[in-house]
């Protein structure tokens, strides 16, 4: 009777340390995750808890957790990342923190007048450095002319790979290191008809897989001529040979390097928005995407592995410009495309060439 008085009179029962209760709820988390439900925040919600909250607050009783201790935790959490966090990445935190004095709540560990203030003062969004189609032509001509003036044929192996590994990705969208690497031969998929393919690639590892399994990307049709080079340059090529590898078949981590090196090359490695890095080829592929009127956000955040909300807040200087006619009110007379004719005979070759990928496909399981 004297407990059920003070838990109505808002009177603590008892109180509990702040690791107790956050395991708590990564239990109940993990509970949900495990049986196929749940959201996939609770994934980033128990990594924040693990990572952050409970290092810190350890065996305080949750009870002390008050402005001050708040405040302390935001400054050494600051420490940790080297920066301040990002506004999405404090609201993820905000919320893990707020199931674990929901449930303390609920226990009458605490009351909800002792909850303190978690503030999201982050750094918002910022733009993503990127390249207009002149300037990406300009850095790829200046890897290629590179490559041909290599002192050493290692150095002229990993230009030449990288070239290729930028054509891929600014004709998908796939973000560099670890989905780009993981890439295989089997996973390139092609679909023809007469002249005409379509080629499809499997990401199986990367930033958002472990969240949604694997996605499929739909490559740009430009995409064609870097997967001749590609071929050309492993000819006994498996399924489960990785894409991006030097021709003696081991991988290298000097792409970056020399991508960089490239970018001071042609005084293209600063831009308005920061650094270019080669993670500036993703948005630059974006950045081309949006400005075709014909594609919807949705279906372009569905590609990336990202959401429409980060594509507004990273790209919004581009989105008005997809709708430029709806929101002036002014029609321009559309220019007919000047397509360039095939011959007869450059279709018969071109069909000959994909038929023999589509041969090559179905013999050994990769174009």
């Amino acid at each position: 009777m004297e407990y059920k008085v003070k838990a109505e009179n808002n009177l603590l029962v008892d109180s509990k340390r702040f690791k107790d209760v956050a395991e708590r709820v990564i239990t109940n988390l993990q509970a949900e995750l495990d049986n196929g439900g749940g959201k996939v925040t609770y994934r980033d919600y128990i990594q924040a808890l693990n990572k952050y909250h409970i290092p810190y607050f350890d065996r305080t009783y949750i009870t002390n957790i008050d402005q001050e201790r708040i405040n302390a935790f935001n400054k050494w959490r600051i420490e940790q990342f080297g920066r301040i966090p990002a506004k999405s990445t404090l609201l993820t935190h905000n919320s893990a923190m707020n199931l674990v004095f929901k449930e303390a709540i609920e226990h009458k560990w605490m009351i909800a007048a002792q909850v303190p203030i978690l503030h999201t003062q982050g750094e918002s969004g910022k733009r993503r450095a990127s390249f207009s189609p002149e300037q990406y032509d300009k850095v790829y001509d200046t890897v290629l002319e590179m490559a041909a003036n290599s002192r050493k044929d290692k150095t002229r192996q990993i230009r030449e790979l990288l070239a290729s590994y930028m054509d891929f990705c600014v004709n998908t969208g796939i973000r560099p290191g670890t989905e780009m690497e993981a890439i295989t031969w089997g996973d390139i998929e092609m679909t023809r008809q007469d002249h005409n393919v379509r080629f499809k690639i499997k990401v199986r590892k990367g930033k958002t897989t472990k969240h949604t399994g694997t996605r499929t990307v739909v490559a740009r049709d430009q995409i064609w001529d870097c997967l001749e080079e590609l071929r050309e340059r492993f000819p006994d090529r498996k399924p489960y040979d990785k894409v991006f590898r030097l021709e003696d078949g081991e991988t290298t981590n000097e792409l970056g390097v020399a991508f960089r090196k490239a970018l001071e090359e042609c005084d293209l490695k600063d831009s308005p928005d920061g650094p270019r890095t080669l993670y500036s080829l993703r948005h630059s592929y974006i950045t081309w995407q949006l400005l075709r009127r014909d594609l919807r956000l949705d279906i372009l955040a569905k590609q990336c592995g990202t959401s429409v909300a980060m594509i507004e807040q990273h790209y919004s200087h581009v989105v008005p410009s997809m709708f430029e006619e709806e929101l002036s009110g002014v029609k321009f007379a559309v220019k007919p495309k000047t397509e360039s004719i095939l011959t007869e005979k450059a279709i018969a070759i071109i069909e000959n060439r994909f038929k023999t990928w589509e041969a090559e496909y179905k013999k050994r399981g990769c174009i």
